[in-house]
């Protein structure tokens, strides 16, 4: 499936992609506060970016606003001051394809204005109904992500009776609104750790082969999440085996990108797994 991002086509079934992380904000779960001393370190985060590029990452996810658990709303001007100037000094660099974190309609607005190529959101169109007009218009891609709940209060008590019955329903309603408003290129997300517990994680990464009937590209989002913790307890900066075993299981039960911190080691382990597949 060729899907073209600006100056770059890729196909997404050929192999496994990978998309480096750049988390604006100071107080992500993973690598919150990473770029704040005193004022945003916009020459670290290009540094990143394009070590990240060099190591294999063929795309970029620029986020200005924590969603992790309990995490509270970002007001619109404090994430645009975050993201804009970094998608600006990474597309004067490179042309790698890059991605939004956000779903504010206003945010993806101006951060496609400024070079991002996709709106990565984590409410699959769910909580800003504007976001489809905004991505169409751009003519941009989008990743549908499921989520149950808020991030504030996702993690409390999440239930359900068939997580991946549940979460399929979810994201094809979700692609239902993409084609709508006229988005041909479309990504899918299972919301790992988003409304989760550990089993029903562990669920949809084994059942991942079913959202290939969705008839799109299936991203997994599994890197440093409280999940592997549960597993195997370890600090959030110790979980990077866990991640990588995540992502094998998940490449394996068909996803075809997988979003990460550590972009050289999920790579080199992405690529055994991929020829594990074939």
């Amino acid at each position: 499936m060729i899907y073209t991002f600006k100056n770059r086509k890729y196909d997404l079934f050929a192999r496994t992609f990978v998309m480096g992380i750049i988390n604006i904000t100071p107080d992500s779960f993973s690598d919150g506060g990473k770029y704040f001393e005193g004022k945003i370190n916009y020459d670290k985060i290009l540094e990143d970016a394009l070590r990240m590029e060099k190591e294999g990452a063929d795309f970029i996810d620029i986020g200005g606003e924590s969603t992790r658990p309990g995490s509270e709303m970002t007001t619109m001007e404090d994430e645009l001051e975050r993201v804009i100037p970094a998608i600006e000094i990474i597309r004067k660099k490179t042309d790698i394809p890059i991605s939004i974190d956000t779903y504010k309609s206003e945010v993806a607005d101006e951060a496609l204005n400024h070079g991002a190529a996709i709106v990565n959101d984590i409410s699959g169109f769910k909580f800003d109904k504007k976001m489809p007009e905004v991505t169409t218009r751009h003519n941009a891609s989008c990743i549908l992500m499921h989520i149950k709940g808020t991030p504030k209060d996702m993690q409390m008590n999440p239930e359900y009776e068939n997580v991946v019955k549940e979460v399929y329903e979810y994201l094809s309603d979700s692609i239902s609104i993409a084609k709508s408003a006229g988005i041909e290129q479309i990504i899918t997300d299972v919301g790992i750790g988003f409304g989760k517990k550990l089993e029903h994680n562990l669920e949809l990464i084994k059942n991942l082969s079913e959202f290939k009937k969705l008839g799109y590209p299936i991203l997994l989002g599994v890197s440093n999440k409280r999940f592997i913790d549960n597993i195997s307890p370890v600090p959030v900066n110790e979980r990077l085996e866990g991640t990588i075993a995540a992502n094998v299981a998940g490449i394996i039960n068909g996803a075809n990108i997988i979003r990460v911190h550590d972009v050289l080691e999920n790579k080199k382990a992405a690529l055994v797994a991929d020829k594990m597949k074939q």
